[in-house]
């Protein structure tokens, strides 16, 4: 059996029984019947049934699928489900969400109509999610309530910029980013998970024979940053055991073999010490044999993590794509793929907030009056302080000419 770490947690996830997922379209809810016409039954249909084969897997891959696509199978569960029990609060944002979708649907001509159609579809394929959409209806409502009136002229116009927000005489251009965490992990999560499902048989097979408890080491230098490295570290790892080594280095990897020392068994003890031993930034798996063997695999990139810097990235490339300079800008970033822990550090480490004001000393960040950044915890209704006080982080550029605006005021002025 292998055990995941335990430190991801979304506030949408929900663990599916094997072969066990939602029910057919057809709700209670007339708005979550009307977002499923709105995506087309047959794109919805057709989803599901992937999310199935992909979700239900008993691997770690199933299980990170279950998170990443947390939104879609909390819909599904709600638009499969009769005579609805109480809602939580995460599921009434959903279906206020999709229930904002259907009715920005309907004020749409045919045209953008179309466009908002196109992102839902897109959303709904491969390994995108409806993340980035309903971050972008997130947007406009967060503002909407701060008292400005909003014109969605990336679907309406087919501007680069998603939102123009007006107030009393004062105008900005509003860009929604989804920014992945991975981007700035030399060691993908999404890559470490398949390693360890594509390993987990043969480690269990030499623990068979080697029964005890046992820590495997790897620095990975480099990190792995796509599915074509892993054959060659599958390799290095399980021939290291094979030949009854207890260390082997190369390039890609240093692997070392020592006894497992800590105490605490396969639940909430033993992984707990484990992080704490190993720190935040650690990639870890337990796998264990009927017998009662245990070898635990601990995985580090040889650089941190830069997820921050991600971020910063990301908006320059946001300030010269998609924002004229006519008007003030505002980026308004999502962050996904995100666990608790991280998102949590980055805010007390102050990390965030450090990269976006200094890139707002960068040339592009001239096109930009603020940044927001916000997560699913905050998207759902986690509360603190797996989420942030406020609806997001908010850093205004005070250099920017329109830094000092009353009427942007509401959007523009920092949170922190």
């Amino acid at each position: 059996m292998t055990f995941a770490d335990p430190q991801a947690a979304d506030p949408l996830a929900a663990t599916f029984p094997h072969g066990q997922f939602p029910a057919p379209p057809g709700s209670d809810n007339p708005g979550l019947d009307a977002f499923v016409a709105l995506c087309g039954e047959a794109a919805w249909a057709a989803r599901l049934a992937d999310l199935g084969n992909r979700a239900g897997a008993k691997s770690l891959s199933g299980r990170a699928a279950q998170q990443r696509h947390a939104l879609e199978l909390a819909l599904a569960r709600l638009v499969g489900r009769r005579a609805l029990t109480r809602p939580t609060s995460a599921e009434r944002r959903i279906c206020a969400f999709a229930e904002e979708a259907v009715r920005l649907a309907d004020s749409l001509p045919e045209g953008p109509r179309a466009r908002l159609r196109d992102l839902l579809v897109a959303g709904l394929t491969g390994e995108a999610t409806l993340i980035p959409l309903f971050h972008l209806l997130r947007t406009a409502a967060l503002l909407r309530e701060s008292g400005f009136a909003i014109r969605f002229t990336g679907l309406a116009e087919g501007t680069p910029h998603d939102l123009v927000a007006e107030r009393e005489g004062a105008a900005a251009e509003i860009a929604c980013e989804t920014v992945s965490a991975e981007e700035g992990r030399p060691l993908h999560r999404t890559d470490w998970y398949a390693l360890v499902d594509r390993i987990t048989l043969e480690l269990q097979a030499w623990l068979a024979v080697h029964p005890g408890r046992y820590l495997l080491k790897m620095t990975l230098p480099e990190g792995i940053a796509g599915p074509e490295q892993l054959p060659a570290l599958h390799a290095a790892i399980t021939g290291m055991l094979a030949a009854g080594q207890r260390q082997a280095g190369g390039t890609q990897a240093v692997l070392k073999l020592d006894p497992l020392l800590l105490g605490g068994e396969r639940g909430a003890a033993l992984p707990a010490q484990l992080r704490a031993q190993f720190g935040p930034e650690a990639h870890l798996a337990m796998v264990s044999e009927p017998g009662g063997g245990l070898l635990v695999l601990a995985a580090r990139a040889g650089r941190e993590n830069e997820v921050a810097g991600a971020v910063a990235r990301r908006l320059g490339q946001v300030a010269e794509a998609r924002l004229s300079g006519k008007r003030p800008g505002i980026a308004s970033v999502f962050l996904e793929d995100l666990d608790r822990s991280e998102w949590r550090g980055l805010r007390e480490r102050l990390e965030l907030e450090g990269a976006v004001r200094r890139f707002m000393t960068t040339p592009p960040a001239r096109r930009i009056v603020a940044v927001t950044c916000a997560s699913r915890f905050e998207m759902f209704g986690a509360p603190p302080p797996d989420a942030a006080a406020e609806p997001h982080l908010r850093f205004r550029n005070p250099a920017h000419p329109a830094a000092k605006l009353a009427a942007l005021a509401p959007a523009i002025l920092s949170s922190m």
